[in-house]
Order: structure tokens, then C-alpha cells, then sequence
């Protein structure tokens, strides 16, 4: 234990080559689950325009919890790479356990609200009887699939946190091997599987988080991870590190949850606009969840290295690291955003979708497209402000940022009922919000000193 607690192997280095080296498979691990919700929605898309409508309502509500998920994972990998920067593995293992308790538990709450109250909040908003029935059915079996994303979601956390990214690439490509699969056989009812359409989607989904979570969890029994971590040495209830957990990640679900619930109420206010309008936000939905993905890497990596520079004594090198992220992660978004500007009519062809989809479509995209080059360093930022300890401080930014974006949408959509193009352009308003203060906060120093 003593030789262990004296290697560096889990404390990373201030160099490009480390940033890509970490960031590159967590794009990959963020690239699977943008891949099973694309997939859902092009197999969807060519199955019936309204399950395409429908899968956008039902996809933002899953993501509610997915994002609930990400916050604790969010708040446990700044601990993670913490304990790894300080070298001390054994505290890795005891933190890992009590995160696993505290997900399973709000996985419980996730499963319980969708079968009682998600049911009248929706019918509050869709007004076509079917769609409401297809979407209440959807998410009674799609929530079936929380506890063991919440599980998978934890290995993120540790892997990345102790300089270890590359392992997730195997569970990642068995979970979207899955999903592909059995999306082709159940939706359409090929291979003498019943058709199932929408409720088909869900299905896989689901087999494929659990193939996932299975294979990750191998790979890292096989390597040694979980022996030299502790990972189940201490696999009970432990009041102190449950509290720190808590402490840390509290704010990071609560941020997470009300920004995809905002997002949530922004498909609410467009399924009045109509069933075109609601198909095309879904994609634009999936465009900027793959164009945001070396983005959200660069963010997590960002997270992980400040903590773990902060954990190795050099905090002076905070700015330094953050530098180095902006510019790969603007550069990214500035390649992207010329590519989705060239080539959007063949990519809304894949979804199998033409005509007054199309003429919708493509000046949302142009929007999307400037949304996508703010987002590349206001993610940066605000993870930098996780990173440093301070998620409460991260919390209060996103509700400064939600409460205008939720204004926004309301009297954009709602109250002057304007074109979902105008609607998309809440998405500037709400990177710049998260940009300003947290760029400020991380100027001000304050972050200094702090010890979690």
C-alpha cells in the first residue's frame, strides 16, 4: 500500500499531448450514448414522422436523469482526480462505493416519479391524445434503464480521474454495437421480433446501457483497476465520504437537472407549433449533442486536471491548463461549424426527412452552428469552476443562465409565438451567461485554497 500511495501514475502533466490523450476516449465514451440517441432517432425518423416527434419530448425527459447522473459524476471525478493528485488511491475506492449508493437510490426516485407524476405533467402540454399515450409508454419503459446508467455513468468518474480514460472505449463500443442492433430489429420488427416502433427504441436502449455497464466493469477487473483502487474493499455505508460526495456533487444535479428541464419546457413550448416543427428541434436536439462532444471532452478533461494540478500543489498552473483547452476546444468547434453549414441537407437525409422538414431545418442550423462555437469555451470555463472545488458557485451560474434562457423561450415561442428558428437562438443567450460569470469567478482568484 505504502509503495502505491508513492507512485505518480495517477497525477497528470500540463502538456497537450496529455489533454488529447485523456480527451480523446471520453469523446469516445460521450460519442456512444449521442450515437444510441441518433440512431433511436433515425431508425425512428424512418419508421414514422411521428415517432420522430414524439422521441424529442420523450429523449429531453430521459436526459433530465441522464443529466442528473453527469452532475454526480461531475462532482465525484473533481474528487477522484483530487485524491489521485495527492496520491491517495485508497480514498479512490471508498468515494467510488458511496457514489454507487447514492445513484442507485436516485435512480429509485427517477423510476417512482415517472409512474405517477410525469404522466399528468405531460398531458399538461401535449394536446394530441396519441402522442401523449406514446410518450407516457415510452418513458415507463425507457426509465427502466437509470440504474445501471447511473452505474456505467461512475466509471467515467474513476477512470477519468486517476488518468485512465482509455478504458472506456470498450464498454462504449459494446453499448453502441447493441443498440444499433437491436434498434434495426425491434423497431421495425426484422429477424422475427415483434415490431415495436417506439417502445422498440426504449428497449434496446436499455440492453445496451446494461451490455455496457457489464463490459466496462471487466475491463476494469481485468487490469487490475478495482485491486488497485480498493474499489470493493469498502463497499458499505460511510457517513463521512457520503457527505462529501453530497457536498460536491449536490449542486453539480441540481445545475445538470434544471438545465435539461429547461430544455424539457423549450420541447413543451415548440410541440405547439406542430409536429414538422417538433420533428425538426429533435434533430437539431441530436446535431448538437454529436458537434458538442469533443466539446463536453475538452470540459471533463478541464474538470479532472484542475483538480488534480490543484491536488499536486500547482495552482499557478491553473491558467496555463485552461489556455491549452480553449484553444483545442475553439479550434474543434470552429471546424464543426463549417462542416454542419456545408453539408446540411444531406445530413437532415438521413434521418429520411425532405421538403418543409428541410426548409425549417437549415436556418436552425445556422444558428446551431454559432451556439456550438460559444459553447466550445464556455464549457471550458465552467468546468474550470468545478474543477476548482466551488460547484455551488457553478450552480448559482447556471440558474443565473437558466432563468434568462426560460424568460427567453417564453416570450419567444410562447407569449409572440415567433419561428422555432428565433426559439434556437435562446441556445446564444445561454452560453453567454455561462461564459461571463464564470470567466470572472476564475480571474477573481477566489477558487485559491480551496480543499475538498
Amino acid at each position: 500500500m505504502c509503495a502505491l500511495s508513492k507512485n505518480t501514475a495517477f497525477q497528470v502533466e500540463l502538456t497537450n499531448r496529455q489533454i488529447i490523450k485523456m480527451a480523446a476516449p471520453i469523446s469516445l465514451a460521450i460519442l456512444i450514448p449521442q450515437i444510441n440517441f441518433v440512431t433511436n432517432n433515425i431508425f425512428l425518423g424512418h419508421y414514422s414522422k411521428q415517432a420522430l416527434a414524439v422521441a424529442g419530448v420523450t429523449g429531453v425527459y430521459y436526459l433530465i436523469f441522464s443529466a442528473i447522473g453527469y452532475g454526480l459524476n461531475n462532482g465525484l471525478q473533481a474528487l477522484i482526480a483530487r485524491r489521485a493528485g495527492e496520491n491517495r488511491p485508497e480514498e479512490i475506492g471508498k468515494l467510488f462505493s458511496q457514489a454507487v449508493f447514492i445513484g442507485l437510490s436516485i435512480s429509485l426516485f427517477g423510476i417512482l416519479l415517472t409512474y405517477t407524476i410525469t404522466p399528468r405533467l405531460f398531458g399538461y402540454f401535449i394536446t394530441d391524445p396519441e402522442r401523449l399515450q406514446q410518450a407516457i409508454d415510452f418513458c415507463r419503459i425507457r426509465i427502466w434503464g437509470l440504474p445501471f446508467l447511473f452505474v456505467y455513468q461512475m466509471r467515467n468518474a474513476l477512470l477519468v480521474g486517476t488518468n485512465q480514460s482509455r478504458y472506456l472505449i470498450g464498454g462504449a463500443i459494446a453499448e453502441a454495437g447493441t443498440n444499433i442492433l437491436l434498434d434495426y430489429l425491434l423497431i421495425f420488427g426484422y429477424g422475427g421480433f415483434p415490431e415495436m416502433g417506439l417502445n422498440g427504441a426504449a428497449v434496446s436502449s436499455i440492453i445496451a446501457e446494461i451490455v455496457g455497464l457489464l463490459v466496462v466493469y471487466l475491463v476494469i477487473w481485468k487490469k487490475g483497476i478495482s485491486r488497485n483502487l480498493y474499489l470493493f474493499q469498502h463497499f458499505r455505508w460511510d457517513g463521512y465520504n457520503a457527505r462529501l460526495i453530497f457536498s460536491m456533487s449536490a449542486p453539480l444535479v441540481f445545475q445538470h437537472g434544471i438545465s435539461i428541464v429547461s430544455w424539457e419546457y423549450f420541447f413543451l413550448l415548440i410541440d405547439a407549433h406542430g409536429e414538422v416543427a417538433l420533428a425538426v428541434s429533435n434533430t437539431m436536439r441530436n446535431i448538437l449533442g454529436l458537434a458538442g462532444i469533443v466539446t463536453w471532452a475538452f470540459g471533463s478533461t478541464t474538470n479532472a486536471m484542475v483538480s488534480n494540478i490543484i491536488g499536486q500543489g500547482k495552482q499557478d498552473q491553473v491558467w496555463l491548463l485552461i489556455g491549452k483547452m480553449i484553444r483545442l476546444s475553439f479550434g474543434s468547434a470552429i471546424v464543426i461549424a463549417i462542416l454542419l453549414n456545408l453539408f446540411p441537407e444531406w445530413l437532415f437525409s438521413v434521418y429520411g426527412q425532405s421538403g418543409e422538414f428541410v426548409s425549417q431545418a437549415v436556418p436552425v442550423v445556422r444558428v446551431l452552428s454559432a451556439a456550438i462555437v460559444m459553447m466550445s469555451f464556455s464549457v471550458v470555463f465552467l468546468n474550470a469552476v468545478t474543477g476548482s472545488g466551488n460547484s455551488r458557485v457553478s450552480l448559482l451560474i447556471e440558474i443565473f443562465a437558466i432563468v434568462l434562457y426560460c424568460v427567453y423561450i417564453h416570450l419567444v415561442l410562447d407569449k409572440f409565438f415567433l419561428s422555432i428558428t428565433y426559439g434556437w437562438m435562446s441556445e446564444w443567450l445561454y452560453w453567454m451567461c455561462l461564459f461571463l460569470p464564470s470567466f470572472l469567478y476564475m480571474r477573481s482568484n477566489r477558487w485559491k485554497g480551496k480543499v475538498i
